[in-house]
């Protein structure tokens, strides 16, 4: 089923399946079932037109989600780079930004590139 420009799996349950949707979390999804008055309990597939009209309008009105999110986001750490903040300094790196240590434990963030040196010795060809 394709709900806000995003496709939910039908065979779970409302709560989960509106996870799906970038920007909605499970307290998020919570919410929104108690506004529109639907039980969590309930699977998508047996969701009628009118709860989902009421899923997606309620959305809609609160919640910035998928697209609009990801640009709200994207403009936020241009600002912190142009405005050459210690955390936009972090990300023109890409290093972690939240004060997590370097000298190991970064690898999500800067990838997962090993620099270690070898024995030094190079290895001879047999003939």
């Amino acid at each position: 089923m394709r709900l806000l420009g995003v496709n939910i799996p039908d065979n779970k349950r409302i709560e989960t399946s509106l996870t799906y949707i970038y920007g909605i979390g499970l307290p998020s999804s919570r919410r929104i079932l108690g506004s529109s008055k639907i039980s969590p309990d309930k699977r998508v597939k047996d969701l009628n037109p009118d709860e989902i009209n009421r899923i997606k309008t309620f959305v809609e009105k609160n919640f910035r989600i998928e697209g609009e999110l990801r640009q709200v986001i994207r403009r936020n750490i241009q600002r912190l780079k142009e405005l050459q903040t210690y955390r936009g300094a972090r990300h023109v790196k890409h290093l972690p930004t939240r004060g997590q240590r370097t000298k190991t434990n970064s690898r999500t963030v800067r990838g997962n590139v090993r620099k270690t040196a070898g024995s030094g010795k190079r290895k001879v060809e047999l003939k």
